[in-house]
C-alpha cells in the first residue's frame, strides 16, 4: 500500500495486548503485485498457539481492551462540557439557584458512574482504576509498574485536584454562583491553606510507594526517587506563605528560598525523566544513531529524541509555576501551563512505557513471544522488580 513490506518487530511493546493488537493481511496479493509472503507472524488462529500465517504488512489496530477505555473515558467526559453547558445557559437566563445545582450534579454523576458496583458501564475498567487508587493511597503491598506509572500521571494533576477541593467546598459553602467565588480571602478563596495541603498529595503517595520500593527491594534508587518528589514540597508550601506572612519576610528570605526550590525541583525532576525513567544517559545522548539502544518504534528520528527532551526540560520549568499558589491569579496562563504539563506527561508516557517493556525483554531467563500475547499486559503492569521506581 505504501510502497514496500513492512514486518513489525516481533518484541514491540506496541503489538502487545495491554494497547494494540497486529492486523494481518496480504496487501501485496490483494492489489495484485505479486508480492511473495516472506514474512512470517505467528498468531492464534482457530484456538491454536502454534499456527502461522504469512506477513507482508502488519496494520496496528486498537484492541478491544483499549477502545471500551476510550468509550468510557469519552462518555465521562461529555459530562462536563454538558454539564457547563447547563450552567451557562440557566445563569445567563437568571436562574442562580438552578445554575448552581449544576456543579453538584456533575460531580455526583461522576463519583456515582465510578462506584456504580453492578456488571454495566465498563465494570472491570471502572474496578481496575479503583483499585490502582487505593494502592496508591495506601501502599501496603509491593509496588507494581502500573501502581506507580498512574501514580506519576497524578503527580501532573494537582492543580486538578486543587481545583477540585476549591470547587467542593464552594457548593459546601453555599459559594457557587456568588461574587465569593472571586474574594480570594474567602474561606474557599485562593488564599486558603487547603490549596499547598492539596496540590501536595500526589508528591506525597509517589514518596511513599518509593519507600515501599525502598523496604521492598533495598535499592538506593528508590531512596533518590524518594528524595525527587520530596524537593516539590518545599516549592508549593514555600509559595502559600506568601499570603501568610510580612512582605518584607517574603521579598528578602521567603522568595529566594523558593526560587531556589524550584530549580532545583525542575532540573532534578528533569534529569530523571532523562536519564532513569527513559534511560536516556547523558553519555548515550550523542549516541542516537546506535538503533540498538533506543526504540523499534523511533529509531533513526533523532530529531524525535532531541524533541522531547528539550521540551521536557523547559515544560519542568514551567511547571513550577503551577505548583505555585501565589502565581495563580492569571487564569489562562495556569490553564495554559496545566494544558503544557498535560502534553508533557504524553511525551513522558511513550518512553516511560518502552523503557519498562525493554527491560522485561533483558531479563535473565524470560522469554517473551507472540505465541502466547495474553500475557504481555500483565507482565507489564505486575511489573515490579524494581526497575526505577
Amino acid at each position: 500500500m505504501f510502497g514496500g513490506q513492512v514486518a513489525a518487530p516481533i518484541n514491540s511493546p506496541h503489538l502487545r495486548r495491554s494497547g494494540s493488537r497486529a492486523v494481518v493481511s496480504d496487501l501485496g496479493a490483494e492489489l495484485g503485485n505479486g508480492v511473495e509472503n516472506s514474512y512470517v507472524h505467528p498468531l492464534e488462529i482457530n484456538g491454536s498457539k502454534n499456527a502461522s500465517i504469512p506477513l507482508v504488512t502488519a496494520a496496528i489496530v486498537p484492541s478491544p481492551t483499549l477502545l471500551w477505555r476510550f468509550k468510557c473515558a469519552t462518555w465521562m467526559t461529555i459530562i462536563v462540557p454538558t454539564s457547563m453547558t447547563a450552567y451557562l445557559y440557566l445563569y445567563s437566563n437568571g436562574e442562580v439557584s438552578l445554575a448552581a445545582s449544576q456543579p453538584v450534579l456533575l460531580y455526583f454523576a461522576v463519583v456515582m458512574l465510578l462506584i456504580f458496583p453492578f456488571d454495566i458501564f465498563y465494570f472491570s475498567s471502572r474496578y481496575y482504576l479503583l483499585r490502582a487508587l487505593w494502592r496508591i493511597v495506601l501502599p501496603l503491598q509491593a509496588i507494581t509498574f502500573s501502581d506507580f506509572f498512574l501514580a506519576d500521571i497524578l503527580t501532573s494533576m494537582a492543580k486538578v485536584f486543587s481545583d477540585i477541593e476549591r470547587s467542593v467546598c464552594r457548593m459546601v459553602h453555599r459559594q457557587v454562583a456568588t461574587i465569593a467565588w472571586f474574594e480570594a480571602d474567602s474561606v474557599c478563596g485562593s488564599h486558603s491553606v487547603a490549596i499547598p495541603l492539596v496540590l501536595v498529595l500526589p508528591y506525597l503517595f509517589r514518596f511513599f510507594q518509593c519507600l515501599r520500593q525502598y523496604r521492598d527491594i533495598g535499592e538506593r534508587s528508590a531512596l533518590l526517587n524518594a528524595l525527587k518528589y520530596s524537593t516539590a514540597v518545599p516549592v508549593i508550601f514555600l509559595s502559600a506563605l506568601k499570603y501568610h506572612v510580612l512582605p518584607e519576610s517574603w521579598t528578602n528570605f521567603y522568595r529566594p528560598l523558593w526560587l531556589l526550590s524550584s530549580v532545583l525541583n525542575s532540573l532534578y525532576s528533569f534529569y530523571w525523566d532523562v536519564a532513569r525513567d527513559w534511560d536516556f544517559s547523558f553519555a548515550r545522548m550523542f549516541k542516537f544513531n546506535k538503533s540498538h539502544l533506543y526504540s523499534h518504534l523511533l529509531h533513526g528520528r533523532t530529531w524525535v529524541y532531541f524533541w522531547v527532551i528539550g521540551s521536557n526540560l523547559i515544560l519542568r520549568c514551567t511547571w513550577t509555576y503551577k505548583l505555585s499558589a501565589h502565581l495563580r491569579n492569571n487564569y489562562l496562563t495556569v490553564f495554559t501551563i496545566a494544558a503544557l504539563e498535560i502534553f508533557r506527561r504524553f511525551q513522558w508516557i511513550f518512553f516511560r512505557v518502552e523503557n519498562e517493556w525493554n527491560k522485561i525483554n533483558s531479563r535473565p531467563n524470560m522469554q517473551l513471544s507472540m505465541n502466547d500475547p495474553s500475557d504481555d499486559e500483565v507482565k507489564l503492569l505486575s511489573s515490579s522488580a524494581g526497575y526505577n521506581v
